[in-house]
């Protein structure tokens, strides 16, 4: 199972579950696809949807799925990264009215830039990401927490 997710936004991204049905039609996508959807209406019998869901729910179709097609919510995407999955992002754009601004784009490009995940961008065929999938292995997540403690640590130790 594929798992999409649009997240909570309420623009909607019709764009990428339009492109999802074109490769399911073309004979890329094979396995099934289940959306969490959010406040987007676009729907097709290609696919099973539900609009939200819980954070127990979504962790375990995150771990259920061979891998996740997400939009460029930090959320979305670090819950897979950490969870060691296969995640294509894609940035919700703002002159296609799926979000206020374009900040989802350079979300999107340090996780890739890190090699933590693929993305599909505008003007790029998805067919050719979900081939680049299927061998992709991801770097996996290692968090900085202890490290930014003890700059913050050594830092107000010298101003004491």
């Amino acid at each position: 199972m594929i798992f999409v997710v649009l997240g909570t936004h309420e623009l909607p991204f019709n764009r990428l579950l339009k492109e999802i049905e074109n490769q399911i039609q073309n004979g890329n996508i094979n396995e099934e696809v289940m959306v969490q959807a959010g406040h987007t209406k676009y729907r097709t019998p290609l696919m099973e949807f539900m609009k939200f869901t819980t954070y127990e729910e979504m962790t375990k179709l995150y771990d259920e799925a061979s891998f996740i097609i997400t939009h460029g919510g930090t959320g979305s995407i670090t819950l897979g990264v950490k969870m060691g999955k296969k995640v294509i992002a894609v940035p919700r754009l703002m002159k296609y009215n799926e979000h206020n601004d374009d900040h989802q784009i350079e979300i999107v490009r340090q996780f890739v830039a890190s090699g933590h995940i693929l993305s599909w961008s505008d003007g790029e065929d998805l067919g050719d990401v979900l081939e680049k999938v299927k061998t992709f292995e991801p770097i996996p997540y290692r968090s900085g927490k202890k490290e930014i403690l003890s700059i913050i640590k050594n830092f107000i130790d010298q101003q004491v």
